[in-house]
């Protein structure tokens, strides 16, 4: 019993994990916020071709 207090007290203790996990979600919400910038870009872009395009087919 004494044993298995101690390995508990350890695992609450240990927080060697905590830094990589916290990296790893700032790294995906990074990602996350990437992709939709880029997607929102990618749009207005392709927009803006389509309305240079119409311009210059009605001359």
């Amino acid at each position: 019993m004494d044993r298995l207090k101690t390995l508990v007290k350890t695992y609450v203790g240990d927080e060697s994990g905590a830094t990589s996990l916290e990296y790893a979600l700032i790294a995906g919400l990074v990602s996350v916020a990437l992709i939709v910038g880029a997607s929102k870009l990618a749009l207005n872009n392709d927009s803006a071709w389509n309305g240079l395009a119409a311009k210059v087919e009605a001359t």
